[in-house]
């Protein structure tokens, strides 16, 4: 915080103006998580994908068979949360792609995002028989999610089913400390926490950048338990 203050007041000399000294530091504070942290959202990510469904809505207005378009733009219109839409495109595609574990995640997805959570948990479920890792498992972690504040031991056992694929991550050990923290169980939430940082430190560089995030968010959530 001091190092902070004193980069203020050195940009508040330089240019003379307070207002846009905040401004700069903002910005480098930005482009530094972007570079080391990852907790920031991208700018340009969002406008990538805007011009990229542009672009599979132009193409299916040409030709509307073009199924492998279909699922690119469903699944990119999840990213965007309109699930409404996406899950519109993904029922026109459950032929050419039922025996596809990625659709079946995608569609349930949607569904469990519009509120059919029966549905939505049915075929995630599905698309986790078919292939018990697509998405790297993420499908658990998405169901941990769904059910954290209404069934809290389902949400546990997807907790615990992610971490039997993924036991270094620091992601399932945060979403496990959430889980926890939202039934009370604070030292079990701690304890997650802890470990989701002692993984954290285990992990070679390259898998840091992704994991991060996690890491940054459970020293945040331990020091607040």
């Amino acid at each position: 915080m001091i190092i902070k203050f004193l980069i203020f007041g050195l940009l508040w000399q330089i240019v003379g103006n307070p207002f846009l000294a905040v401004l700069i530091l903002l910005v480098i504070l930005y482009i530094l998580d972007r570079r080391f942290v990852g907790v920031f959202p991208s700018l340009t990510k969002p406008l990538k994908r805007m011009r990229n469904i542009s672009r599979l809505k132009q193409q299916l207005a040409l030709n509307t068979n073009e199924v492998s378009s279909k699922l690119e733009l469903a699944r990119l219109l999840i990213e965007r949360k309109r699930y409404n839409e996406a899950h519109a495109y993904l029922l026109e595609l459950e032929r050419p792609y039922e025996q596809s574990a990625e659709y079946w995640e995608a569609l349930g997805t949607t569904e469990l995002h519009l509120g059919h959570t029966v549905e939505g948990e049915h075929h995630i479920l599905h698309a986790l028989e078919i292939n018990p890792r697509v998405k790297y498992g993420q499908p658990y972690l998405t169901l941990a999610t769904t059910f954290k504040d209404t069934d809290r031991d389902k949400a546990l056992h997807y907790v615990q089913q992610f971490q039997e694929i993924h036991s270094s991550s620091s992601e399932a050990f945060y979403l496990l400390g959430s889980v926890y923290r939202s039934i009370g169980r604070n030292d079990d939430a701690k304890q997650a926490y802890h470990q989701s940082l002692n993984v954290y430190r285990s992990l070679p560089k390259y898998k840091k950048r992704q994991e991060r995030r996690w890491a940054v968010r459970s020293w945040f959530r331990k020091m607040t338990i």
